[in-house]
């Protein structure tokens, strides 16, 4: 199911960093959706158009505010959440509103939020009569290729998915940091760490099963780490000799003894590293059952691209599953719904 209505769903924008500047690029130029607000967090973006933000020369005539309660005056349909992290207080705010939101921020079922955060974002979207969908590359795009796959199979017996690349182009020092890259790999409780802030991949893997009709008996992890050999300055961060330049970790889910459904990664920072696998530099799907299915996807620039590197491309990859699901999360039943509940989200034809 779709949205339904003629008229273009009058869409908010919150933040307009790495993801959602990219996500904000896309709400304009669609003749689907309306950009009607644009929530800023650094006082310096209040106030400035949102072509501005969105790296478009025609001004659109909608400036960035901080001012929650003036957004959701504009009664908007939905609301494309970008942060790094999730607020509970600000998703109840939104979804009790009936503003229905679509998110990248470490979102996929709200399994890693404490059962009261959880059972507040269920009650706003009851009163809000609204919902809430969280997607992105990995997790999220990559979950939904891996459960496609698995429909061309008699049996399946585990779907595994690695994201495999050099993370060095992803800008963002607290992120890898909090990843383990740049520490001492014999921090105490490194491993748990890496595993709180990789949780969402546990959501994901835990959502896969359930697409699958597995009912999980239990979820773990397991993380080894690789040191630099040489010195890394990637201008962001340091990678000193002898820290973790390499971060390698699955997210399992198990059916009694057998592992049924792992999300992990391959990833590495700076050129002074050998993973425990060659990268793919891409995604790695895989899934083992009669027949075994694998692709690998990657994300490539297309010929007019001009900018340098690639985070460009990967904020796109990040921002445009969340923001081409907005038509659908509009018109889905209210409360959680994840990529299984929803049809297949597709991106749109450039208009002429």
């Amino acid at each position: 199911m779709t949205s339904t209505t003629n008229r273009p769903l009058r869409v908010i924008q919150w933040t307009t960093g790495n993801i959602g500047k990219r996500s904000l690029h896309a709400i304009i130029g669609r003749d689907d959706m309306e950009l009607v607000g644009v929530y800023a967090h650094g006082a310096d973006k209040v106030g400035v158009d949102a072509a501005d933000l969105a790296g478009l020369n025609e001004p659109t005539g909608v400036t960035a505010t901080d001012d929650v309660d003036a957004l959701i005056a504009l009664k908007p349909d939905a609301c494309c959440y970008n942060p790094l992290w999730p607020s509970v207080d600000e998703l109840v705010r939104l979804l009790e509103a009936g503003v229905n939101v679509c998110s990248s921020a470490a979102w996929i079922t709200g399994g890693k939020q404490s059962p009261e955060d959880r059972e507040r974002i269920e009650k706003a979207c009851i009163a809000g009569n609204s919902t809430i969908f969280g997607s992105g590359a990995h997790p999220g795009m990559t979950n939904m290729v891996g459960m496609v796959l698995s429909g061309a199979c008699e049996d399946v017996d585990q779907i595994r998915i690695t994201e495999s690349v050099d993370c060095s182009t992803y800008e963002s020092a607290g992120t890898q940091a909090a990843m383990g890259f740049g520490q001492d790999p014999k921090t105490p409780g490194l491993a748990e760490s890496v595993r709180r802030e990789s949780e969402v991949f546990a959501e994901s893997a835990a959502m896969m099963a359930d697409a699958l009709g597995a009912t999980l008996d239990r979820l773990t992890f397991d993380v080894e780490f690789t040191t630099a050999t040489g010195d890394s300055d990637l201008g962001f961060m340091q990678i000193p000799k002898g820290t973790v330049g390499g971060v390698f970790g699955y997210h399992r889910g198990w059916v009694g003894e057998k592992n049924v459904v792992s999300v992990g990664f391959n990833w590495t920072m700076g050129d002074h590293v050998t993973p425990p696998k060659p990268l793919e530099h891409g995604h790695v799907i895989q899934v083992f059952g009669t027949p075994n299915m694998r692709t690998v996807l990657h994300c490539l620039p297309p010929k007019n691209w001009t900018e340098p590197g690639f985070m460009g491309l990967g904020m796109i990859y990040t921002a445009m599953p969340v923001t081409n699901a907005v038509p659908a999360v509009v018109a889905a039943a209210p409360g959680i719904v994840t990529l299984k509940d929803l049809p297949p989200v597709t991106g749109r034809v450039r208009r002429a």
